[in-house]
């Protein structure tokens, strides 16, 4: 009979996770591959078939992150319409909230290292993320004589 090669079920998101916890505990650049493996429960070899090196494996945690926040943005942006001064506060307390609820998407998105634009899909959700802050700050300078505004 045929050795059958160890079966984890998501190898990748459980990568994810660990390195996650090993981000919020130690930093982006405080553990290794193969720490995030044994936290897996999985060898050092098993991440390679996902995952280049430790910045590929932050930047996607980066990448889930970008579309959890743009997600928590956007209907943050939307619950306080019409009021664009609504809409700017409650951006800006789903910004926050976002920062507490998900620490280690967070230190991989803003304090990595990690270069959005290393990929088009992670430079695009960055974008959108940072766009709904634009519009938000856009629409509350509208109603400054506009002499006064911000450049």
């Amino acid at each position: 009979m045929p050795k059958r090669g160890y079966h984890h079920g998501n190898l990748r998101q459980a990568l994810i996770d660990a390195a996650l916890t090993l981000i919020e505990s130690r930093g982006p650049q405080g553990f290794t591959l193969s720490e995030a493996a044994k936290v897996a429960g999985v060898t050092p070899a098993a991440v390679y078939r996902h995952f280049e090196g430790r910045e590929d494996l932050i930047a996607e945690i980066a990448r889930q992150g970008y579309v959890i926040f743009g997600d928590t943005m956007e209907y943050a942006y939307q619950s306080g319409q019409p009021s664009a001064l609504a809409a700017f506060e409650a951006t800006g307390r789903a910004y926050l909230a976002f920062a507490r609820k998900y620490p280690g998407h967070y230190i991989a998105m803003f304090e990595s290292g990690i270069s959005v634009n290393r990929d088009p899909d992670l430079s695009a959700l960055a974008n959108r993320s940072w766009g709904v802050l634009e519009k938000a700050a856009m629409d509350l300078s509208q109603h400054i004589p506009e002499d006064r505004r911000p450049p």
